[in-house]
């Protein structure tokens, strides 16, 4: 099931913040993207760029010598995964102009709306940007706090594992996203 239709996963920074905080336990569906490309919005899981500082982690032998123990907890999402993944929204699309100036994101000339950001949240400035054929422009909720395209430029569309489509933890915040 981890492979093809869902998998959770295990929230380590606080670039999501105030959407998802450190140690929220989330699920990703696999499946979504198959059915539709990824939209402005979407809360995407993917490997970690090239471009991004990734965390080397030691080999699994060395973390927990049984490996079907270490995949099921990273299937229920008690154990984060053997390789680094990145947690962002989809800001822009393939063909899209993004930049960042007065505090705001734009998309093809026009301020994003953004509702899921609280009130006062300003996004540094960022130079404008198009998105290739085959990639998405990401950012992170938390703006201040955030490694995201801004930094590591766009990602390639191959490397989203998935769309987030529900919070597991804590269950007092449990629900859809």
């Amino acid at each position: 099931m981890k492979a093809f239709v869902a998998q959770a996963f295990f929230i380590p920074s606080a670039s999501m913040v105030p959407q998802l905080e450190i140690h929220d336990r989330v699920v990703v569906s696999k499946l979504a993207y198959h059915f539709h490309d990824p939209r402005r919005g979407d809360i995407v899981v993917f490997d970690c760029p090239p471009a991004a500082d990734c965390e080397v982690r030691p080999p699994i032998r060395e973390i927990l010598p049984l490996r079907w123990l270490r995949d099921l907890g990273e299937a229920i999402g008690l154990l984060q995964p053997r390789r680094e993944e990145f947690i962002k929204r989809v800001i822009g699309l393939p063909g899209d102009t993004v930049e960042g100036h007065g505090g705001d994101v734009y998309v093809n000339g026009r301020r994003l709306v953004e509702p899921y950001l609280p009130p006062g949240v300003r996004t540094s400035a960022f130079a404008p940007t198009v998105v290739p054929k085959g990639t998405l422009w990401v950012m992170g909720d938390n703006r201040g706090n955030s490694e995201d395209s801004r930094r590591f430029g766009t990602i390639r569309r191959s490397t989203v594992l998935g769309r987030t489509v529900m919070r597991i933890w804590p269950f007092s915040r449990a629900g859809f996203l």
